[in-house]
């Protein structure tokens, strides 16, 4: 089968025909290009015998371009330019500055270091284009595993997960959470004990267990089993709840600013209140890779608030 001889046109036989298009004249071109004027003379003509037309008009010297080298001249302007823009978008996506970084977070992380860690993340990284998706510590961890999520802000421990692997992100502590109309809301010193007799309002401990287990304990150590009446998906869906009057709740501190106007939040002495959050992924693209390096870059040399 035969060959077609323009397939094998180079990106370097372009730039000797702009060169020569452009000085009109084959020494200038020549020196332009760094190269002597006989070979390029002699790649010049093997580029019109490679596609079978005259490109140059030629007397003594370069008269100048036929219609077919004017056309040559566009186009080929073009093809390197697009060429340059290939291999300069092939390098982005290889060091993580453009392409698609998809994070999950559990409701309380926009409350804390999360923002600011995006912040600095677009800044840095403007070309990448962050789709954000808030979701529960178990959905997160099927969502990672399947491909749909490249990096989640969770709240460990994280059950049955050894392919994710963790680093620390965050720190937070628990309050409770009552509805600014009940009486409990007006009492200025209230423990964990005052609520034994309310109704609860939590998530599913299929949806978030490390917290879970970390309320119900709580409560146990001061003296009673909550008495959960609703549970609901996502700590936002919970403070709803808890605005409406639906029962009280324990939720991270850093959401005491949520509803404020409905809700009254009351801190949780002691160290049992605090809890971490982590960042968690199983496979990373490079922009992903960037987003981690830059959350570990501008991570506080300490995230446990007293």
């Amino acid at each position: 089968m035969a060959i077609d001889t323009r397939a094998l046109i180079t990106l370097r036989s372009m730039e000797q025909f702009i060169a020569v298009a452009e000085e009109l004249h084959f020494h200038r071109a020549a020196e332009r290009l760094n190269m002597s004027q006989p070979p390029l003379t002699s790649a010049i003509r093997k580029l019109e015998d490679d596609i079978g037309v005259t490109l140059i008009e030629r007397g003594n010297r370069v008269l100048g371009l036929t219609p077919a080298g004017k056309k040559f001249l566009d186009e080929a302007r073009e093809t390197l330019r697009r060429a340059e823009q290939t291999i300069t978008a092939t390098v982005d996506v290889a060091a993580g500055r453009t392409g698609v970084l998809r994070l999950g977070y559990v409701g309380s992380a926009l409350y804390g270091r999360l923002p600011e860690v995006i912040r600095e993340f677009r800044a840095s990284h403007p070309k990448v284009r962050l789709e954000l998706r808030e979701a529960t510590t178990a959905a997160q961890i099927a969502a990672l595993r399947d491909g749909i999520f490249d990096v989640g802000v969770l709240i460990p421990p994280l059950v049955n997960a050894g392919d994710v692997t963790q680093t620390q992100f965050d720190s937070d502590r628990l309050c409770m959470a009552i509805p600014r109309d009940h009486p409990l809301s007006k009492q200025s010193e209230l423990t964990l004990a005052d609520l034994s007799n309310e109704p609860f309002i939590l998530w599913p401990m299929v949806e978030g267990r490390g917290f879970h287990l970390q309320v119900i304990r709580l409560c146990a150590n001061a003296g009673f089993v909550p008495m959960v009446t609703q549970e609901a998906h996502g700590m936002h869906a919970v403070l709803s709840l808890v605005s409406v009057g639906g029962g009280v709740s324990v939720v991270p501190q850093s959401m005491s600013g949520f509803r404020g106007d409905q809700i009254s939040y009351h801190p949780l002495s002691g160290s049992e209140p605090r809890f971490d959050l982590v960042m968690g992924y199983c496979h990373l693209s490079p922009s992903a890779q960037a987003f981690v390096r830059s959350a570990e870059d501008t991570r506080p040399t300490a995230l446990h608030p007293s």
